[in-house]
């Protein structure tokens, strides 16, 4: 049995983290002020460059947002030279959040597995002329899935992500696809959806089309043949009598005319009136069961979408600065902890340590990226492989 990935995200408040270490009591009075003055300006570092970093991004994404309310100047680049700009700039902004990239590999494997979700789903992929999906948070769960009137069960595993960030580029000729002209062509979305199983990836696609399962047309076509047998052998016995004397007199097989009075006209009529409204009555139970897996669908992700388009970026935005401030926090935490210069593996190991066992979660700690960041704040040097704390400089 292989072992279970550990991830980069810390799932902690950057407020919560600087709690957690000056709680530890590790630090005498004195350098504990200089680990609260350091603190405080990483904090209102990254404060300074993800402010730049928003109005940046705001400003590439606003000619490609399709909520946008105000209108477009076309002045500076165009579109499309926006938009590479934008997933080049979001690819850096979720692995700086700790989103994890699903490659399209994973994805084909995730809309090939059975839904957890009980219906079939099934996604166009030929709409969209980009697709990127990230996840963070991921967890290993099972279920119990029961079958028609509780006659089985099955347990599945699977695995759940806590966020996942669905970025869409439409392609230009959208408007000529079916139920997607109210997409602007080329546009892009961006959503980001919370609590989702690997194998209802499908469902978060705007394209998403409901099917019916083998399962659930054998639960409408048996009884359908059944009842369909009873309404031939009953209620249109006579009728079909008639209509086989006549077709065989037509056809010369029958010397025999048959004269159509009214007695015979009405009980033609009410045979194809019959015959219709059963026809009618399982056509109608069958888009009736579809509608009631679209409406289930519906409000199962009315409660996973957390936000859409310029939203989904403002919350990456805080969620990048946040890891930022919290990989450096602790790295410069610990590095004032430790007895004298330490070497980075030995920190990484304390790091994670200290959350296995201090507070039950296990982790990648990104000692190399927390390094470099106090490195460029002055807050760090590294000499011949090994670490030592730097004072903030006036």
């Amino acid at each position: 049995m292989s072992a279970q990935k550990l991830y980069r995200f810390i799932p902690f408040r950057s407020a919560d983290i600087l709690a957690m270490c000056r709680a530890e009591g590790r630090l005498n009075d004195e350098a504990l002020g200089r680990f609260d003055q350091a603190a405080a300006y990483i904090q209102q570092s990254f404060k300074d460059e993800f402010h730049t970093l928003r109005n940046e991004l705001k400003n590439i994404y606003f000619p490609l947002d399709p909520d946008a309310d105000t209108r477009q100047v076309e002045i500076g680049s165009k579109a499309s030279e926006g938009d590479q700009s934008l997933v080049s700039k979001l690819e850096t902004l979720l692995e700086r959040a700790n989103y994890e990239r699903v490659g399209p590999e994973a994805l084909a494997a995730a809309m090939e597995s059975a839904s957890l979700f009980h219906i079939r789903l099934a996604v166009d992929m030929e709409d969209y002329a980009e697709v990127l999906l990230y996840t963070r948070g991921a967890s290993a769960r099972s279920e119990v899935l029961t079958g028609p009137l509780g006659l089985w069960k099955k347990a599945v595993s699977f695995v759940n992500y806590d966020r996942v960030v669905l970025y869409l580029r439409f392609k230009d000729d959208i408007e000529d696809n079916k139920g997607m002209a109210s997409y602007r062509p080329g546009a892009v979305m961006l959503k980001l959806f919370q609590n989702v199983p690997d194998a209802d990836l499908e469902m978060l696609f705007p394209n998403t089309r409901v099917g019916m399962r083998l399962r659930d047309k054998l639960m409408i076509g048996i009884p359908a043949l059944i009842s369909g047998g009873i309404v031939l052998t009953t209620k249109l016995g006579a009728t079909l009598v008639l209509l086989g004397s006549l077709i065989g007199f037509w056809l010369g097989m029958s010397s025999e005319a048959v004269t159509l009075d009214r007695n015979a006209v009405l009980a033609l009529l009410a045979g194809a009136g019959t015959l219709g409204a059963y026809f009618w009555k399982q056509f109608s139970s069958f888009k009736n069961r579809k509608l009631r897996f679209t409406e289930a669908l519906t409000r199962n992700l009315y409660f996973k979408l957390l936000d859409n388009n310029s939203g989904v970026l403002l919350r990456i935005l805080d969620d990048a600065e946040e890891s930022e401030i919290k990989e450096s926090v602790l790295a410069l935490y610990f590095m004032m902890a430790s007895p004298g210069p330490i070497a980075a593996a030995a920190l990484d190991q304390d790091i994670e340590r200290w959350f296995d066992q201090r507070w039950g979660y296990q982790m990648d700690f990104e000692i190399a990226d927390a390094l470099d960041k106090l490195e460029y704040l002055g807050l760090a040097k590294c000499q011949n492989g090994i670490w030592q704390v730097l004072p903030v400089s006036a």
